[in-house]
């Protein structure tokens, strides 16, 4: 990635596309329905309330984000997305039921303008899900190719200057990459050949890279995270980012777990459960969707806690992962952590948790952030994975010869230094030596 010379200035519509308009894409759309209107707050949006620090302490130069950056701006965003099922985004919000209705009324015009594409779905990948507006086609080349057509049209139906998309759709069942993924050529033989291993996921992927569209994975999926999606990322200088939208329970662990380890306090175990009663809550019932978000939550503590270079803190640690599908709670997910430390002298201690959260108002603000600075980065020239994005991400996608950084607040400096670098402004390391020359 080479530091921009020049960024294409943010002129003309914005379509961001949504693979999935469920709660949290329905959830984000209102909002910025009500924002725009001045009946709401951002909260939560590093790109719309975020400030960044330039220089040094003494200047003063604390301007926000979207003061500082050449993002787009709210007013220039066109909603588009595919679903299997028709509602329109407002009845799709309802039945969500995560806003109030005085919120989805008053966001309703809008809401009622986004109407889904038909989707790519094979039931096989979501199991839990049985929807009726989908797509047919004889491969699933011809599906990517339905989909770009889509992208097309849409972008064009609606004066649009370029695209994002950011996936909002169910977690799949788990797979691993297998030969089909190696290369652009296996993989668009496998499309051809209809190749199991290809998912719902992958295609949309395929089809968004295909046309020089950004795209984010807010899922655990295998949407782009192998190597023939890298290649054609970088062929098509398309930015990438994923994957699995960092909200409730995991949030809590980036937090807290830096704070131990800085302290240099040590780990018994951490045991963490969910109970949750959407539609993430109900796909999730699956053991192998499970296995994909298992593994997404899994990897957090281990990469944070650095066990094998850690060993008489860490080295034997127990962390244990559930969730229960629980439909009185809707979207108001609970996240109950058990952690047992311990301290000088090895005296044992306990932490307990108890997170009452809205998992698509978290999810919301991560959606338009990122669809905001895929379209910066996309207008910067940068192209493939953009591990600076990892802050928003349970499972940051990382060049393949790197571990992942999990620890929220280096993922934070490196979010920012990013944007610094990128506007010709110094790196801040925080040494800050030279204020006591």
């Amino acid at each position: 990635m080479k530091r921009p010379t020049r960024i294409s200035p943010a002129e003309g519509k914005l379509a961001v596309l949504l693979p999935g308009l469920g709660a949290v894409a329905t959830t984000m759309i209102a909002g910025v329905s009500l924002v725009r209107r001045g009946q709401g707050n951002p909260v939560g949006s590093l790109t719309q309330l975020g400030t960044i620090r330039l220089g040094k302490r003494t200047e003063h130069r604390v301007p926000k984000i979207s003061e500082f950056t050449p993002l787009a701006k709210l007013d220039q965003i066109e909603f588009g997305g595919w679903d299997l099922f028709p509602d329109d985004a407002y009845e799709a919000a309802k039945h969500a039921g995560v806003l109030k209705d005085k919120d989805l009324e008053a966001a309703k015009a809008d809401l009622q303008a986004v109407k889904p594409m038909p989707a790519v779905f094979y039931p096989e990948y979501v199991r839990k899900l049985h929807g009726t507006h989908l797509k047919k086609g004889k491969s699933k080349a011809d599906m990517v190719e339905q989909l770009r057509a889509d992208i097309r049209g849409f972008i064009k139906d609606r004066g649009c200057s370029r695209a994002v998309a950011i996936w909002c759709g169910s977690t799949e069942v788990y797979t691993q990459p297998q030969a089909v993924h190696e290369t652009i050529r296996s993989f668009e033989e496998g499309l051809l050949k209809s190749d199991p291993a290809i998912t719902n996921s992958q295609m949309y992927a395929w089809a968004l890279l295909k046309e020089r569209v950004p795209f984010a994975n807010g899922s655990p999926n295998l949407a782009v995270d192998f190597q023939a999606a890298w290649e054609l990322a970088r062929e098509s200088r398309v930015a990438i980012a994923g994957k699995d939208f960092k909200t409730g329970q995991t949030l809590m662990k980036t937090i807290i777990a830096p704070g131990l380890k800085s302290r240099a306090l040590g780990l018994r175990g951490w045991y963490s459960t969910n109970i949750l009663g959407n539609r993430d809550g109900e796909v999730l019932e699956d053991p192998d969707s499970f296995r994909a978000k298992e593994v997404s939550k899994l990897g957090v503590l281990e990469t944070i806690l650095q066990p094998e270079s850690n060993k008489e803190l860490y080295g034997d640690f127990v962390h244990k992962v559930r969730i229960d599908y629980y439909p009185p709670r809707g979207d108001d997910k609970e996240g109950w952590d058990n952690i047992d430390l311990f301290g000088w002298l090895n005296y044992p201690m306990q932490m307990k948790i108890n997170f009452l959260c809205k998992d698509s108002i978290l999810a919301a603000p991560i959606v338009l952030d990122l669809a905001l600075f895929l379209d910066l980065a996309q207008r910067a020239d940068f192209h493939g994975t953009q591990e600076w994005l990892s802050f928003y991400f349970k499972s940051p996608m990382h060049a393949p010869d790197l571990y992942p950084e999990h620890d929220l607040f280096i993922q934070l400096k490196k979010l920012k230094n990013t944007l610094r670098w990128m506007m010709g402004e110094e790196p801040i390391t925080h040494l800050g030596n030279e204020y006591y020359d």
